[in-house]
């Protein structure tokens, strides 16, 4: 069965492609698409929900940068390698769309997400995505309700008026439903529609969003309070989140910096930060099992470990198996397990398990497969970055649960 779309012919099952435009100059936030939001990149947001939701027959990155490139076909989508033209700084987002769309014949439908849009949840994708496949809808688009009054700005000394209500009788908010605003968070429209010109056109329909998921960057300031907003209110995954029970360290590199220091008559030493040491502590007040893994058989790790009571597998070379002896003893799932890692020999447990966090100064690799990457270097507080970040898991687990 075909969708009259005003004199387009769409196949009902014609092939929906999301798209997210992620330019490398962004002028307000150096790179933000790929800045960590509360440990992860800022884009990977979008892309677990876009992904999540089911309803795309492709999830496209238009980017015209490496490391997004890099970043999103890691999470999931395929990289679309946008020209300089339409990603200078004066390009609007249309030509953006209508160049993907130009060399991809294929595409009849698409969903133009927003990277900044990070509180993004699937069910927000499938319900627009519902109105254009089924409702017979040629574009709809996001909305947020404001019960703000406005006013006219005019040249100073002059006298404003209202826009949008009587003086004399202002509504109390629990009288009055407000207006509905474009908060900007993703734009769905049919394929010629586009290519037409136009976002928005034909039978046009919106899709509300509450307050709480309507998140947009641009400032620092934003940042700040989209980081707070993603914690409580950002979409984490398919799996209902069962809590994390064992978190595993390991030494060279995140509760180190990697260095060795040795004194005058020859003995090394080693430095282990105070705040990495609270944050340990903080997870075992929560019940999580604490255990630490290095690749040396170094006495003053063992005694770092025995300080706290932690379990220490030293002269480690297999980590992954260790990890999995540890796992199968507490019988616990995958997504139970949080590693932080920092270079080649702690890439597959970083891939593996539920929670796979690095420090800022890892080896690519392993901060390319991390879920959550810290803004601090090993040995100088990653850990503690890590360990918040679980605690805020945990917490979201806890919020979910008990739904």
């Amino acid at each position: 069965m075909d969708i009259d779309a005003g004199g387009e012919k769409v196949p009902k099952n014609g092939h929906f492609a999301c798209i997210i435009l992620a330019r490398g100059g962004s002028k307000g936030i150096k790179l933000k698409n790929i800045k960590p939001l509360a440990g992860q990149p800022l884009i990977s947001w979008v892309l677990r929900a876009a992904i999540d939701s089911g309803v795309f027959d492709s999830v496209w990155v238009s980017t015209d940068h490496d490391e997004i490139a890099r970043v999103g076909a890691e999470w999931g989508a395929k990289v679309f390698r946008r020209s300089a033209h339409s990603a200078r700084d004066s390009a609007t987002s249309l030509e953006g769309v209508q160049e993907l769309l130009q060399a991809h014949p294929e595409i009849d439908l698409v969903g133009q997400i927003q990277c900044t849009a990070p509180c993004l949840h699937p069910w927000h994708i499938q319900g627009p995505a519902r109105m254009l496949r089924q409702d017979g809808f040629d574009s709809v688009f996001a909305v947020v309700r404001s019960h703000s009054f406005r006013w006219q700005e005019v040249p100073k000394g002059d006298i404003t008026k209202p826009l949008n209500l009587d003086p004399a009788n202002r509504p109390r908010r629990q009288d009055w439903d407000g207006e509905l605003l474009e908060n900007g968070s993703f734009y769905f429209a049919k394929r010629q529609l586009l290519l037409d010109g136009y976002f928005q056109g034909g039978k046009v329909g919106y899709f509300e969003m509450a307050p709480e998921y309507s998140v947009d960057i641009d400032t620092d300031i934003d940042w700040i309070i989209a980081e707070q907003r993603v914690v409580k209110y950002g979409y984490f995954g398919k799996i209902k989140p069962q809590g994390v029970k064992l978190v595993v360290f390991s030494i060279e590199g995140v509760l180190t910096d990697n260095q060795v220091y040795y004194t005058a008559d020859g003995k090394d030493f080693q430095s282990y930060n105070h705040t990495d040491i609270i944050g340990i502590k903080e997870l075992m007040k929560k019940g999580m099992v604490v255990k630490f893994v290095s690749s040396e058989k170094n006495t003053l790790h063992e005694r770092f470990a025995e300080r706290f009571g932690v379990e220490i597998s030293l002269n480690c070379l297999e980590k992954l198996d260790q990890i999995e002896k540890w796992r199968e003893e507490l019988k616990l799932d995958m997504n139970q397990v949080a590693y932080m890692g920092s270079d080649t020999p702690d890439l597959e447990c970083v891939k593996r398990y539920g929670i796979g966090g690095a420090p800022k100064d890892a080896q690519h690799d392993v901060i390319t497969c991390s879920g959550f990457v810290s803004k601090l270097d090993g040995g100088r507080g990653a850990a503690r970055d890590f360990c918040n970040h679980v605690l805020m898991v945990m917490q979201k687990a806890e919020s979910v649960n008990s739904q």
